[in-house]
């Protein structure tokens, strides 16, 4: 395959400004300044494994083909991720959110458990967070599970699917869980079938309003700041108005919610930070955001 070195094509500021505004405009993803860096670096990556020789030219090709436009989206939203990625968060969903989850839903028929992970990329979020379920959650055959897992990356969602990973993806899985819940395979290992079907898959952008149900959790990690404020706000409101009373929200590390109307309450575990919507007996009086410790 011919190799087309990334000095032979030219891509001024207009032309990453014009393919800025194309992305916001098609998908309301906003690469801002914060990310400039990033941004023309992966632009440039693509213009020299497409072998074009401008912007111009990348932006004829994206505004004709939408293949060509998710190809483009696919380089830009790559993000690395792995198992059990942030294991504070982790330990919270076993000692702290199930155990309120088992508590408050304990008599209900059927007993339901649902978990959100939005911008779930190649999977490994989502199959974390249900073998924390298998491993955590009491009597785990008598809930109704789904851990919904979407992502705006079709070939991300095709390498969720899948399951399958290569060793040095396990890196933070201890031999324990690899052999309960991963089959080995020629080429690393396979998620087994009863942790696969407890997520389901689907292709979502967060700023398209779509019915997802009530939820017990939401996981929503290093996602929101692709978004503008506007947007940011609008994804928020309606996380909040999908949880159940109680139910929590995730974000990433170095994620806050600041100055926001939506009256969740902000619990430090360890160097974890969770976001609880207050129970319906609570709502009427909690402030915006309160600190505290469980």
């Amino acid at each position: 395959m011919k190799q087309h070195p990334v000095t032979n094509a030219t891509l001024t500021e207009a032309e990453l400004d014009d393919i800025r505004v194309l992305i916001e405009q098609r998908s309301a993803i906003l690469f801002d300044s914060s990310r400039e860096r990033f941004f023309s670096t992966r632009v440039r990556e693509h213009l020299d494994e497409k072998g074009w020789s401008s912007g111009s030219e990348l932006l004829r090709h994206v505004r004709r083909s939408s293949i060509e436009y998710e190809s483009l989206l696919e380089r830009l939203l790559t993000q690395e991720t792995s198992f059990f990625r942030y294991p504070g968060v982790y330990e919270a969903l076993e000692k702290t959110i199930l155990p309120q989850v088992q508590e408050r839903k304990f008599w209900e028929t059927p007993r339901t458990l649902r978990i959100w992970s939005a911008g779930c990329s190649t999977g490994e979020e989502p199959y974390s967070i249900a073998i924390t379920l298998c491993e955590s959650l009491k009597f785990a055959e008598a809930w109704e599970i789904e851990i919904l897992a979407t992502d705006v990356s079709r070939r991300a969602l095709r390498h969720a699917e899948r399951g399958s990973y290569p060793k040095r993806s396990l890196q933070d899985v201890s031999l324990r869980q690899v052999e309960a819940y991963f089959t080995s395979t020629k080429h690393g290992f396979q998620v087994k079938p009863r942790i696969r079907r407890m997520v389901s898959f689907a292709q979502m952008n967060l700023v398209e309003s779509v019915y997802v149900g009530k939820l017990d959790c939401i996981f929503c990690m290093n996602v929101l700041m692709y978004f503008s404020e506007e947007r940011r706000l609008a994804i928020l409101r309606r996380f909040y108005e999908a949880l159940e009373p109680g139910g929590y929200f995730l974000l990433g590390h170095a994620e806050t919610l600041s100055h926001v109307p939506m009256k969740f309450e902000s619990i430090v575990l360890g160097d974890c930070r969770l976001y609880r919507k207050p129970a319906a007996s609570e709502a009427r009086q909690a402030p915006a955001l309160v600190e505290g410790r469980l």
